[in-house]
């Protein structure tokens, strides 16, 4: 199977309450107009950038007493996450994982780890 923009990220799978997120390279100049030179803005303690692809959720543990009378279940249950694919979100760098993926820079983030999100649609 051939990656294209489409199913680039298909073949991924987001691990539990973890998010893949794309940075977005923010101002190269500061407010008074210099120049920053590259590394700088990486060495930021807070991020931000979109929601590529994220996981299932938090995993609701199963009870351990079973009932012979009821029907064996082997779904595991999940709390969703907030994080949603395409919202902008600000994270703290200190959480996050960085990793390389056909060339280009992607964070695995925990959801703990995310201070905000922006989202296109109005709440």
């Amino acid at each position: 199977m051939r990656l294209t923009p489409e199913n680039k990220f298909k073949k991924l799978v987001v691990i539990g309450d973890r998010v893949l997120i794309k940075p977005v390279h923010g101002n190269e100049r500061t407010a008074s107009g210099l120049y920053l030179p590259p590394g700088v803005q990486e060495k930021e303690k807070v991020q931000q950038g979109y929601v590529i692809k994220h996981g299932p959720g938090y995993a609701i543990p199963m009870p351990v007493e079973t009932e012979t009378w009821k029907a064996e279940e082997e779904q595991v249950k999940y709390i969703p996450l907030q994080a949603r694919e395409g919202d902008l979100a600000i994270f703290l760098l200190s959480g996050a994982t960085e990793v390389m993926y056909e060339n280009d820079k992607y964070f695995i983030v925990p959801q703990s780890a995310i201070l905000m999100l922006e989202r296109e649609e109005e709440l």
